[in-house]
């Protein structure tokens, strides 16, 4: 079966439902990133919780593979190719954490005053974990493919750039 990445949204009345979910969903096969975004019942916004899997990875692994090809420049090299790895392996993080802050940011003007959303950053090989998850919470799932969501926030940040 092929896998389809998705963005995963999960609608909640009560926060402590949420977190719940947050908590279990941390299980779910193909999960790259999740995140709740509450609204209060006065319009206000609050993220509680997020998690990226992986986090600290790119850096870390960046920074081995500079040190490992400065070997051949001897002690400074190993020290200047680890310092220049980690610093394009963060550079990398930096730029996923903001794609998915935007994207929640676009994705916050979908939560009712009131409520809680669980979302999901997934590859998916079959729906039926999640769905499960979204059963056993008592609430519905909705599917967004990840590219409609990119691309609703690359259309998000032309507006704000021309603003």
């Amino acid at each position: 079966m092929s896998e389809n990445h998705h963005v995963l949204l999960l609608d909640f009345r009560d926060g402590a439902d949420c977190l719940a979910a947050f908590d279990e969903a941390a299980h779910l096969p193909g999960l790259r990133q999740s995140a709740i975004v509450e609204r209060e019942a006065d319009g206000t916004l609050d993220f509680p919780a997020s998690q990226v899997r992986g986090a600290g990875a790119p850096t870390v692994g960046a920074g081995v593979v500079g040190g490992l090809a400065g070997l051949l420049a001897g002690p400074i090299g190993v020290l200047l190719g680890w310092a220049a790895g980690t610093v394009l392996g963060n550079a990398a993080e930096t730029w996923r954490d903001q794609e998915g802050g935007a994207g929640l940011i676009v994705l916050s003007e979908e939560v009712e005053d009131g409520h809680s959303m669980l979302v999901l950053d997934v590859v998916e090989s079959s729906p039926d974990p999640a769905d499960a998850l979204a059963a056993r919470h008592g609430t519905i799932l909705r599917r967004i493919p990840a590219a409609d969501l990119a691309a609703r926030v690359k259309a998000a940040r032309r507006a704000a750039d021309g603003a």
